[in-house]
């Protein structure tokens, strides 16, 4: 039997974590359209409307009822407007450990929300899950999200050389990246406030 994440929306301060519905896919393909998006992750680069709702309606429920993650869309909680994405995955349920990748539009950067939605989820996954691990890696270059794993408190571990492929603007251009392994367990969060 596949062990899965439950259906669970999780609350901060400001934010709520919940999965993506088709009134989502309009702000989704703005935000995986940006360039920093496109530079950092593996997005295509033509992200369309069309690969949106494939995400929404299809490959993210997969990731759950898989048993290999889970995919949460991030909305402000007053205007209930989408301002990233927190994706769980490579999730080993032996281990209780899972690796975290964020994702914040373009409107929504330098708000803390990163930080503020990846910490909801580790107090989520430490406490009502009760998982033992949570893993992100970062390219080299990326100082933005180098600098929201150490504000919820993870540990670099190492580096894996050689381990990216950082793409560069509409032609493509590709360049190699080391990735930097952060990791948070639970004692790592003691006197951190969940909810900021």
């Amino acid at each position: 039997m596949t062990s899965t994440f439950p259906e669970i929306s999780i609350s901060t301060d400001r934010l709520v974590l919940r999965a993506f519905e088709p009134e989502d896919v309009p702000a989704l393909t703005d935000m995986m359209s940006d360039e920093l998006v496109r530079t950092w992750t593996t997005m295509p680069h033509s992200y369309t409307a069309a690969d949106a709702r494939t995400w929404v309606s299809l490959r993210a429920p997969a990731e759950r009822a898989q048993g290999r993650g889970i995919v949460l869309a991030v909305h402000e909680f007053l205007t209930q407007r989408l301002v990233g994405t927190v994706r769980l995955r490579r999730t080993d349920w032996r281990l209780r450990a899972t690796e975290a990748t964020v994702v914040t539009g373009p409107w929504a950067r330098g708000e803390g929300y990163a930080a503020e939605a990846l910490l909801g989820v580790a107090h989520w996954l430490f406490e009502d899950q009760e998982f033992e691990r949570l893993e992100l890696r970062t390219a080299a270059g990326n100082t933005a999200a180098q600098q929201v794993a150490q504000k919820i408190g993870c540990i670099s571990e190492g580096v894996l050389r050689n381990a990216w492929i950082v793409r560069d603007g509409e032609a493509a251009g590709r360049g190699r990246s080391d990735l930097i392994v952060w990791s948070l367990l639970p004692e790592d969060l003691d006197g951190i406030d969940p909810n900021w």
